[in-house]
């Protein structure tokens, strides 16, 4: 087994060295991209990167995990309703915030550098399926594109989505694909049955990286489908009855395979749910079935608003941000979707360019239609189930749309076109705005709050318009302070003597005494007895009256 492995290596290796001497000028563009991308994740990450209550609360649990072995069986919340993800992310990133000696930025890290990943299947998915040109522009724009940087820096559940998403479409093309061939099975696809076992382990880390990731769901489903209706009816001559019954039995055997181990890694949060009487199971069907507040019934319902989402995909990730450059690409992007269905249509699913337009059309489809059914606000980081899609699309239809024209001015508008999109993409670059340092701030705070208690019990409580106490709570841990959540079912042992408050509001709004804050109101009645100002926010420390 070692030798076979070795011997694998051996052959990756060699391969990367042949493409490399074969595209020198193509390897160095790509080497120079990447460092590039590298570069806008990680720089000043420290400074950069998000560190709130979500964070600070992953940090936590993982670091219990560390240190206690704590086994995590769930993992984060999700923002609406009483639903929780499974704890896959958990365990990708403890690695991380071991090996930076338990500092918040480690996990920032990887997600960075599995950003730069990202940007580098985005390049080696769109090469394979269009070509050289359509991988360089997808490459440029996901690694320029300012949200894309954005949820690329910070250790949050859902910036793993992208890569795992591009990994489970991309496993689903290699088995589809190979399948719509009538010749004899080339070499490279004779394994391709393997990619099951893939698409397996990847949905599972974007289903638990966020419940958006359930619509890939209907994509899978579909192709899988067709893999399979394809496999039934091939009657090439080429090949025989008895091979095209082993190749069904391969394809069911490694789907079930695939499930069995998309269960497995699943099966942490149906065992939670099952001790704590389906909870999130509940909350599920609740928020699907019964909550009109969140999600329509109706999916013609999403139709009116397809447009007006569209519009806002493409000005935030391929316009940046601009609204007037976002409504013409959105145009433009609209009228390469509407020539590719056209272009499906005569030709079929035998070209491989039409194969992938094909996985990318529905793809994104799907996408659009689940958040057109969803009621409420749509953010950024939703659009993380096809960040890589946009891109890849992009890239392909301006390959086959030079490719299949001599040059012209269509050519030079086109050229001028990416041009202005990648000057907007780079003027809105997150770099070019100062740090927020929320990491710096929280531990600045938690060291200020270590020194008042000077090694007494205390309780603490922060007033902010979108943040919580675990990021403050996760440095106090850290040093090991006694820091004490107030459980009203057990003052004796919760309640102390001290509560320390911070808030990140202008000081006339403060008011940390009269704040209905749960936390502030079960300490009881208080008064002031220490005030500061720490990086922009006020720390008050609380006594009880007499």
């Amino acid at each position: 087994m070692k030798k076979k492995l070795l011997a694998v290596h051996r052959s990756l290796f060699t391969n990367i060295l042949k493409w490399v001497k074969e595209n020198r000028w193509e390897a160095m563009f790509l080497v120079l991209v990447l460092l590039v991308s590298a570069f806008m994740r990680l720089n000043r990450i420290s400074g950069y990167m998000t560190f709130l209550g979500d964070e600070g609360r992953d940090a936590i649990i993982i670091r219990r995990l560390l240190v206690n072995f704590d086994p995590i069986l769930i993992g984060p919340g999700t923002s609406i309703g009483n639903m929780y993800l499974g704890p896959l992310y958990y365990y990708l990133i403890a690695p991380s915030l071991l090996l930076a000696n338990f500092s918040p930025v480690g996990p920032s890290v990887f997600i960075a550098l599995l950003g730069v990943v990202t940007c580098f299947f985005t390049w080696f998915v769109a090469r394979e399926w269009f070509g050289r040109l359509a991988a360089a522009i997808a490459l440029i724009f996901y690694t320029i594109s300012p949200v894309v940087i954005i949820y690329s820096r910070s250790s949050w559940n859902p910036n793993i989505m992208p890569f795992f998403a591009l990994l489970s479409i991309y496993s689903l093309w290699r088995i589809w694909s190979a399948s719509l061939k009538t010749t004899k099975v080339e070499s490279k696809d004779s394994h391709r049955f393997k990619w099951l076992v893939i698409l397996g382990i990847s949905f599972a880390f974007v289903l638990q990286s966020h419940y958006l990731g359930l619509l890939l769901a209907p994509v899978l489903g579909l192709f899988w489908l067709l893999t399979l209706f394809k496999l039934i009816s091939k009657k090439s001559s080429d090949v025989k009855t008895s091979v095209n019954k082993q190749e069904i039995r391969e394809f069911m055997s490694k789907s079930l395979i695939g499930f069995g181990i998309f269960a497995l890694l699943m099966s942490p949060l149906l065992i939670f749910d099952a001790r704590h009487g389906w909870i999130n199971f509940s909350a599920i069907k609740t928020f699907f079935l019964e909550r009109q507040t969140t999600v329509s019934a109706r999916p013609w319902s999403a139709l009116p608003k397809l447009l007006p989402i569209f519009q806002k995909i493409t000005t935030r990730l391929l316009a940046g941000m601009n609204e007037i450059y976002g409504k013409w690409v959105s145009v433009v992007f609209l009228g390469g979707l509407l020539w590719v269905i056209g272009r499906f249509v005569n030709s079929g699913s035998k070209d491989k360019k039409n194969q992938a337009f094909l996985i990318l059309t529905t793809w994104l489809g799907v996408s659009l239609l689940g958040l057109g059914i969803y009621k409420q606000e749509i953010y950024d980081h939703y659009y993380g189930i096809f960040f890589p899609a946009i891109f890849i699309f992009l890239g392909g239809i301006v390959q086959i749309f030079v490719e299949k024209r001599k040059f012209s001015l269509i050519h030079i508008i086109l050229g001028v076109v990416l041009f202005v999109l990648i000057v907007a993409n780079i003027q809105d670059n997150p770099l070019k705005y100062p740090p927020n340092n929320q990491m710096r701030r929280a531990e600045e705070v938690a060291e200020k709050i270590a020194m008042e208690a000077n090694g007494e019990k205390f309780n603490l409580a922060v007033i902010a318009e979108r943040n919580y106490e675990d990021g403050y709570q996760y440095f106090l841990e850290k040093e090991g302070e006694p820091v004490y959540d107030i459980d009203p079912l057990n003052l004796d042992a919760t309640l102390t003597n001290t509560l320390f408050v911070v808030c990140e509001l202008p000081k006339d709004k403060c008011d940390p005494t009269h704040n209905p804050k749960t936390e502030i109101a079960n300490f009881g009645w208080s008064k002031v007895d220490g005030e500061w100002d720490i990086k922009g926010v006020s720390l008050y420390k609380l006594i009880h009256t007499e």
